[in-house]
């Protein structure tokens, strides 16, 4: 029901939501950055007003969830630690299938939690949506809008890793579905930027220290056979990875973690992979009577096992 109702609102947001509209702000003590100093690169001249709506048809462990629609303007927030600075970052990649944003559901309450973690949050208001193109239309190639964006902040939070006490080698990505894809794009797409440089930013590196892409879509090509998406190209150099999805996921399916997984080990790369019988798709930090809602304990242990975390 949650899977069906949330690809049903990616790609018909405004129409599913049936809610009143309004302007997606941050918690209190939070502030939305711009992340380009003048026009986006790529920015579409035809772009919608950015809008925000409660999305109650189909509730998330009892609770509607925020999606934001039509971002043009990416913006960063920054979430400080809480308590024990561990001097780790990650950036939160919110999924909506590249159409929409469910910024709180999979964006500022995980923030909250990593906060609490004592892990410096960026949650990333990546644009959406891009100009349409079969097959995967808001994803890269096809669109380089939201890996610009996410390459463009990476540099950012490591060029102001000293003034936000990060540690610039223990800065990392998290993303869900449509953003676990984002994820692994950024995780392979990072020698090079996908835009001319536009300050001292840029010249720092867009490689994430480590990755966890939490029901990833879009890895998975091609139905008659186990590939990978090209587009996506594992090397030696890609991040130490997690991945976690249910078997029953009716939206993101289950061949995309695996097909990526298996690419990470013929890489030699670290990876660790959850698979659960049950648990669908888009539940994000909310716990429910599935034991799949569980994964921040298992995403803790990981960071420690890595060593971004201390033991």
């Amino acid at each position: 029901m949650r899977a069906l109702a949330f690809a049903v609102c990616a790609a018909l947001a405004p129409v599913c939501m049936g809610a009143q509209t309004f302007t997606w702000q941050p918690s209190a003590g939070h502030t939305q950055i711009p992340i380009w100093p003048g026009t986006a690169p790529d920015a579409r001249p035809d772009a919608k007003p950015e809008t925000a709506a409660k999305v109650e048809r189909e509730l998330v462990a009892g609770r509607p969830w925020v999606a934001v629609s039509d971002v043009s303007q990416p913006t960063m927030t920054v979430y400080s630690p809480t308590g024990n600075n561990t001097g780790a970052a990650v950036v939160v990649f919110p999924g909506g299938g590249y159409e929409i944003l469910a910024i709180d559901l999979e964006g500022s309450e995980v923030c909250d939690w990593l906060a609490s973690r004592g892990i410096t949050c960026v949650l990333l208001k990546y644009r959406v949506p891009a100009p349409r193109s079969a097959p995967y239309w808001g994803a890269y190639p096809q669109s380089p809008m939201a890996l610009e964006d996410a390459q463009r902040t990476m540099g950012l939070v490591r060029f102001h890793a000293a003034e936000w006490h990060i540690d610039p080698r223990k800065v990392g990505v998290l993303g869900f579905s449509a953003g676990g894809h984002l994820v692994a794009a950024i995780s392979t797409h990072f020698e090079h930027r996908l835009y001319a440089p536009v300050d001292a930013a840029d010249s720092e590196s867009c490689r994430p220290d480590f990755a966890v892409a939490l029901y990833p879509g879009h890895l998975w090509v091609d139905d008659n056979s186990f590939t990978l998406n090209p587009n996506v190209p594992v090397t030696g150099q890609t991040p130490p990875t997690f991945l976690l999805q249910a078997e029953d996921d009716h939206v993101d399916n289950v061949n995309d973690s695996l097909v990526y997984y298996i690419a990470l080990k013929n890489a030699g790369v670290p990876v660790e992979m959850h698979l659960y019988a049950h648990g669908g798709h888009a539940f994000g930090m909310r716990r429910t009577e599935q034991p799949i809602t569980e994964w921040p304990e298992l995403v803790e242990t990981w960071l420690h096992t890595i060593g971004v975390l201390a033991h």
